[in-house]
């Protein structure tokens, strides 16, 4: 149970956040404080000082406190990337990296994870999809019993193609298959369009289980530079399309990227689906955070005119983790997706489906879209804050505009992998940067995951990263 300066300093802070208060603002005296919280002068004062060290006071002296000019401002941004692209012949052994620092990070206790690319469970509506379960289960006893549908639910499919046109995309429910989040979606994508042994092009960074299903499938991945600002390179894609013929396909997160958070302008996009179309290269786009964005920009599918995007999205970050719903629209590989996904996983989970369906149709969707849009906000500005305040100079950090991530730049010779240990040591788990690489370049990176809220355990446990990351020689 929180202490009461705690829920002082919590109560202000909504009005912070919210902007209610703003830089250079008087913040209530300490006096003030006393006499509307009915609080003794230490425990107001604790109050005062625990937003100050969150960043969000100034102390002024014989002025009192004042509302201050966020410290994450400070941070320099991320830098860009540099023009090459990495060689194919680098990419070995990215799974068994990867799976040995997930399996190191599952063997350890673990007080903070933040290393976690999800919100925590009081964040998506559980009580509400139960009902619905629990309704369509005294309507339709034997569903549980009873074989599902082929490519998905009816209602569900319905409920995605409504939604997606909002995102630009014009798609008949039956085109829509359902599958097992959005990572079978891809994975069905590449099969549809590759053989063993093609190349594929993906950003830099990219996210890990991409890594670790190109590996699986036995084909090589070719990095192209990747802007922490405005996404992939089309110009260092076009390049890669003219040196490589084993170019098979595309797989880009243009919006909120894993794990650099960066969504590509509008004309980059379209840039990028034309030089596909041109060049009769099969472009994949993985849209799972795309409605964590308070307005959601157009998909690349959007502006598809020949069936040449394959998009993949899923509800698995912004509905229920637990359901792991996703879907595709698999564009002029329709028939072979299908196939692919009867013969690999047959048919989907109808129970889930048919909540989804009905939560996702109604306008408690949208109304919890805005909840955790705000509520991750409020995360994100808070983390960078204690970044701001507490890791070496020289850290970077390029600050999303929305979802759950953030990829830090650490200063010169600090190692990410250096600092995964260190920290887990500690009970915190981190992402390092080379989970994101086939060849290992962002050893200097890591990703934070924002889901949790900014408690007392969780702002320790930053405070005490940030002086951990050039290593035991601080006596930290």
């Amino acid at each position: 149970m929180s202490t009461l300066y705690a829920r002082i300093a919590d109560h202000y802070l909504q009005a912070l956040q919210a902007g209610t208060l703003r830089a250079g603002d008087r913040f209530p005296s300490v006096r003030q404080l006393m006499r509307t919280h009915e609080v003794s002068l230490s425990t107001a004062l604790q109050a005062c000082r625990r937003l100050e060290e969150a960043g969000w006071l100034e102390a002024r002296a014989r002025s009192g406190y004042f509302v201050a000019r966020p410290r994450r401002q400070a941070l320099p941004p991320a830098a860009g990337p540099g023009t090459r692209a990495i060689d194919p012949a680098a990419y070995v052994g990215i799974s068994a990296h990867v799976s040995a620092i997930l399996a190191r990070g599952q063997q350890q206790a673990v007080g903070v994870n933040l290393a976690l690319a999800v919100a925590p469970p009081p964040m998506y509506p559980a009580d509400a999809l139960a009902g619905i379960m629990r309704r369509r289960l005294l309507q339709a006893p034997r569903l549980l019993t009873t074989m599902t549908r082929r490519h998905g639910n009816p209602l569900l499919r319905t409920a995605l193609a409504r939604r997606a046109l909002e995102r630009g995309i014009t798609a008949a429910p039956e085109e829509i298959i359902v599958t097992q989040g959005c990572i079978e979606a891809v994975n069905l994508a590449l099969r549809a369009v590759t053989q063993p042994g093609d190349t594929v092009a993906v950003e830099s960074p990219t996210f890990y289980g991409l890594l670790q299903i190109l590996e699986g499938l036995g084909l090589r991945a070719v990095e192209l530079p990747t802007h922490p600002k405005d996404g992939l390179s089309v110009e260092a894609l076009s390049f890669a399309l003219d040196s490589d013929p084993s170019l098979r396909a595309v797989v880009v997160m243009p919006t909120l990227h894993n794990p650099l958070g960066c969504t590509m302008p509008d004309e980059r996009k379209a840039a990028l689906v034309a030089l596909c179309a041109a060049r009769g290269v099969p472009l994949i786009e993985d849209d799972i955070y795309g409605e964590l964005l308070a307005q959601p920009p157009r998909t690349l599918k959007s502006f598809d005119t020949g069936g040449d995007v394959i998009h993949c999205g899923s509800l698995n970050k912004v509905l229920a983790p637990g359901l792991r719903l996703g879907w595709m629209l698999a564009g002029r590989w329709q028939a072979r997706a299908e196939m692919l996904k009867y013969t690999l996983s047959r048919f989907p989970e109808e129970l889930g489906q048919a909540a989804a369906a009905e939560f996702v149709a109604s306008p408690a969707y949208e109304r919890h879209l805005r909840r955790l849009r705000d509520t991750l906000r409020s995360h994100r500005e808070a983390y960078a804050d204690q970044v701001a305040a507490h890791f070496p100079a020289g850290t970077r950090l390029t600050l999303p505009d929305g979802g759950l991530l953030l990829w830090l730049q650490l200063p010169d010779g600090a190692s990410g992998d250096a600092l995964f240990t260190r920290a887990l040591a500690h009970g915190i788990q981190i992402a390092p940067g080379s989970m994101f690489s086939t060849g290992r370049r962002y050893d200097h990176c890591i990703r934070l995951g924002c889901g949790r809220a900014p408690d007392e355990e969780l702002l320790a446990a930053l405070k005490r990263l940030g002086r951990m990351v050039d290593g035991p020689a601080r006596g930290r």
